[in-house]
């Protein structure tokens, strides 16, 4: 049996999926690397969002709380018990990160439910909430992989890698790919999720533009905000984890 062209053509096969885009992409050219153009506009579109809530909110503080600064002061104290109960005591200094992430993720998933982003023509390309690409989400996850060794390291030193081969040394293999598959399923189940809900969002929008979308948008808010919440729920415990080295 000659295998070898018959892996040539797997491997090919691979490549050629590989290559397969969900949509239009609207590309720019920076330096030698190509962007997804579209990522970064809705990115600088959430981002803008949430900078401007927050300067809003509590760049007056009352001592008789405004609708605004009671809203993000309840945002705060949500992440500081979620942070606090899934890392222990010494969840103070993830209190941002985590936050940070929940409010951009939240509001990536909103900007995309509540806005048929794809409905906007562009000369090339298309728009879409920036989870709706596998970039940011795989982004995400490779930050969260970062912070997860640095919380370790930080806080055991090189110690921290005896966890690989703990209980048996069988199980270093098993264990390194336990720490980069963990973030990753929540990288593509993020995407997929949000994909798939602008999808359904965008076709009921070009059918039937006045009353069917309506209620299918209020389930896409309702599903983008607890995708937002399962992200960090899953994500904080990796931190704890990493810091007290079981599993």
């Amino acid at each position: 049996m000659n295998i070898i062209p018959y892996s040539n053509k797997t491997l090919k096969g691979l490549y050629d999926i590989s290559g397969v885009e969900v949509g239009q992409h609207f590309y720019w050219q920076i330096g030698g690397f190509q962007t997804h153009a579209q990522v970064l506009i809705t990115s600088w579109v959430v981002i803008t969002i949430l900078l401007g809530s927050v300067v809003i909110a509590v760049r007056n503080p009352q001592t008789i709380s405004t609708d605004g600064q009671n809203f993000f002061e309840y945002v705060l104290e949500f992440i500081r018990d979620l942070s606090k109960t899934q890392i222990g005591e010494e969840y103070g200094p993830w209190v941002p990160f985590i936050g940070t992430m929940f409010l951009f993720i939240f509001v990536s998933n909103w900007s995309g439910a509540l806005l048929p982003w794809k409905i906007i023509e562009l000369p090339h390309g298309e728009l879409a909430a920036p989870t709706n690409d596998i970039n940011t989400t795989a982004a995400l996850a490779l930050l969260m992989s970062a912070t997860y060794f640095y919380a370790g390291l930080s806080k055991k030193g090189l110690s921290y890698f005896e966890k690989y081969i703990k209980p048996t040394l069988i199980l270093l293999p098993i264990n390194i790919l336990e720490d980069f598959t963990k973030p990753l399923s929540l990288s593509f189940r993020l995407f997929g999720n949000i994909l798939a809900d602008e999808l359904v969002i965008v076709v009921l929008v070009s059918l039937v533009p006045l009353v069917i979308p309506i209620p299918v948008m209020f389930l896409g808010l309702f599903t983008s905000g607890i995708q937002a919440l399962i992200f960090a729920t899953l994500a904080t415990p990796y931190i704890g984890e990493s810091m007290e080295g079981h599993h």
